[in-house]
């Protein structure tokens, strides 16, 4: 698997860590990395449904994959196309799992502070607040700012149409949606491909093990 593919999946997964509540709106959008002094065109599609969410690789090379993520069976597939193979990692674990912070699904705009705590088992010296009404890219948001038991502050802007975070950004890393346009999205994006074979990942291990139906 191409694994400048594996770990720019995973980051864009870690800021779109899932609860239990759905996106409101169907969408699509243009996810951008505002890393600074990382490339701004380090780019991904994704694609949002009522229970499920679809990151395309955009990379120049075509070498891309896909990674499906299943809100209510609390699963994520990692696709790769050229090899007609998928991994299934349970939430919270797989490549990357302990990066899995930071953006979720909300239930309320004007009250996210409850869903950070839940999704990011805050520690009683962690924090989270409103800090009020804002705007990106033209979209009416909310922004918040939250503070780990570290004391590391960063700040998330949900969208209360699409009960979803738009932009988040802490001295290390920041990214948002572009793009975004509102509308229902094919079926067949979250869904695996019938020819794929699914591999099993070993327990605490990176190599893969034969492919089984």
């Amino acid at each position: 698997m191409n694994k400048k593919w594996t770990c720019h999946a995973v980051l864009l997964m870690a800021c779109f860590a899932a609860t239990a509540v759905f996106a409101q709106e169907d969408f699509s959008a243009k996810a951008v990395n505002l890393q600074a002094g990382k490339d701004p065109t380090n780019q991904a599609k994704i694609y949002v449904t009522k229970d499920k969410m679809r990151i395309e690789s955009t990379q120049p090379n075509g070498r891309g994959g896909a990674a499906i993520v299943n809100f209510s069976t609390q699963t994520t597939d990692i696709l790769m196309p050229d090899r007609k193979m998928y991994m299934e990692f349970p939430q919270g674990q797989g490549p990357g799992a302990s990066s899995m912070k930071g953006m979720f699904h909300i239930g309320n705009a004007d009250d996210a502070c409850g869903d950070w705590r839940r999704i990011t088992t805050a520690k009683p010296n962690s924090s989270c607040r409103r800090i009020g009404s804002d705007t990106v890219n033209g979209r009416s948001t909310v922004k918040y700012e939250a503070t780990g038991d570290n004391g590391k502050s960063g700040n998330f802007w949900i969208d209360p149409k699409l009960h979803f975070p738009i932009k988040w950004q802490d001295s290390e890393h920041g990214g948002e949606l572009q793009d975004i346009k509102e509308g229902s999205q094919p079926a067949s994006l979250f869904e695996i491909p019938s020819d794929y074979q699914k591999f099993q990942m070993p327990p605490g291990m990176g190599n893969m093990q034969h492919p089984q139906r």
